[in-house]
């Protein structure tokens, strides 16, 4: 345990080493975000999500070192990393289209399957135990990190909700990994959560930084690769469970692929500094807006919500672990 240990601690050291510098680069740039959940408008400095990368890739090289017959493992992980992240970057910079980045992002599996370092058996089910989908699999893993990428993408629509609830979904992987014994799963998860927690630290109301697609895409494909390369598909389901519902709800109500910027905003905010559900019909129906339904809340109440609906999941996700335990 000392290996991941020290992982942990290399990478949030690095991540906070590296976030004011990324801010103040991207701030000079002129790369910043219009904080529309502020009455002041306050411009935050984007894509902090380079520092999130940055500490990843130092906790992979530190546990390739540490680790090394691990390196395959641990390659294949970075790499599906970098290519959501670039993806992001891209967006970032140059916004790509509704159907063109989720495309793109479907190469982030690539490397998993690249490096045959997933088991080609398929997940393995409480009480029903191994699947048997060795010619489906493959192609599922592929969809599965656009699907994460993707869904973590699009539940980032207030300071902190983003990086607080991917933060409790790698803590949830890392006690599942613990529970089934998973050790692959303890050691990657450990190399995410130091700059996740950087990142929250940064992100959370009132935010000093957005973690822009570059963070979020990245992010994304990095849980679904730690799911698909410990095993752990199945509790990775219902961990998701926030982001699943969000992205269910938007598309079901746009029809579509669709971008943020490219449809009316589902929530409003008042005179007062609080948000409510707009009653605009061409607004998409979001996890916030129904979250706002019931009444206006200010913007740290949503986010703190977002975030124990995700503790909630992630408990249900423990509870699925320890019953594939017993049960398989």
């Amino acid at each position: 345990m000392i290996s991941e240990f020290v992982t942990l601690i290399v990478g949030f050291i690095t991540s906070i080493l590296s976030m004011p510098l990324v801010m103040k680069f991207m701030k000079k740039k002129g790369i910043v975000g219009i904080d529309m959940h502020k009455k002041n408008k306050p411009a935050i400095p984007e894509m902090g999500g380079v520092a999130v990368i940055i500490g990843i890739a130092a906790s992979v090289v530190v546990a390739s070192v540490l680790t090394s017959e691990k390196t395959r493992l641990l390659l294949s992980f970075l790499a599906s990393t970098l290519i959501a992240g670039i993806v992001g970057a891209a967006d970032d910079l140059k916004p790509l289209s509704a159907r063109i980045k989720p495309f793109l992002t479907l190469f982030s599996g690539m490397p998993i399957l690249m490096l045959c370092t997933y088991d080609p058996r398929g997940p393995i089910f409480p009480i029903i135990g191994r699947t048997r989908l060795t010619i489906v699999y493959p192609l599922l893993i592929i969809v599965a990190l656009a699907v994460t990428s993707n869904a973590v993408n699009m539940l980032d629509p207030f300071n902190g909700t983003m990086s607080g609830s991917c933060t409790v979904i790698t803590i949830t992987l890392l006690i599942s990994s613990l529970i089934l014994g998973r050790n692959d799963g303890v050691l990657l998860s450990l190399c995410m959560l130091g700059p996740l927690l950087v990142l929250y630290l940064f992100n959370r109301y009132p935010a000093k930084v957005f973690s822009g697609d570059v963070g979020s895409l990245s992010i994304g494909a990095a849980l679904g690769a730690i799911s698909i390369l410990s095993h752990l598909e199945m509790v990775a389901v219902i961990a998701f469970a926030p982001q699943i519902m969000n992205a269910f709800y938007g598309l079901s109500t746009i029809g579509r692929l669709y971008e943020r910027r490219e449809t009316a905003r589902p929530v409003v905010l008042l005179n007062d500094g609080r948000l409510m559900a707009t009653s605009d019909p061409k607004a998409p129906l979001t996890l916030a807006r129904v979250i706002l339904a019931h009444g206006p809340l200010y913007e740290y109440e949503v986010a703190r919500i977002i975030i124990i609906l995700s503790i909630i999941s992630g408990i249900l996700a423990i509870f699925t672990a320890y019953l594939i335990k017993v049960t398989v």
